[in-house]
């Protein structure tokens, strides 16, 4: 059950648009927030804010690369795969991730932390290979940087576990 922190403000937000639907996203954010994933009983719970199917809900999320139906890690990792990062790297950017963090893609580490996904552009062209951690974009990736940035991430973890 969604608590009323969550839902009030939902609630207001869908009130002040004349289509609830048009907030469709913005709901199924709101609340992959708050359960780590849109969960079937975030699904359930977005329908009947935005007065739709579950279904209708659930064809929408399947649609988003960043709505995520199963559970993910604290970060995601979205490697580009496009033509232009094909071009320049992704192969062993991807090759290196999965090292470094013992996971194929699409998997997420024992620990929870990391989940690493393909994505197929990003707009980072003039800067590829690229990835995206959670939204944030990192380019011209080398072992050198990925290594930087991981532990950086892994620090950051630990310092919010503190």
């Amino acid at each position: 059950m969604l608590p009323v922190s969550v839902r009030k403000p939902l609630q207001k937000k869908i009130a002040s648009v004349e289509h609830a639907r048009e907030l469709a996203i913005d709901v199924m954010f709101e609340l992959q927030n708050h359960y780590g994933y849109l969960s079937d009983e975030a699904v359930a719970e977005a329908a009947g804010l935005l007065d739709m199917t579950p279904l209708e809900v659930d064809e929408l999320a399947t649609f988003y690369t960043f709505i995520y139906r199963e559970p993910v890690g604290v970060y995601v990792i979205h490697v580009c795969d496009s033509v232009i990062c094909w071009m320049d790297g992704y192969e062993s950017v991807k090759a290196y991730l999965c090292r470094r963090l013992n996971i194929d893609v699409g998997q997420t580490t024992p620990d929870g932390l990391f989940t690493l996904l393909p994505v197929c552009c990003i707009g980072y062209c003039d800067r590829a290979p690229a990835m995206l951690v959670n939204r944030k974009v990192y380019g011209h990736l080398d072992g050198a940087k990925i290594d930087r940035i991981i532990e950086n991430l892994v620090n950051e973890a630990v310092q919010a576990d503190q």
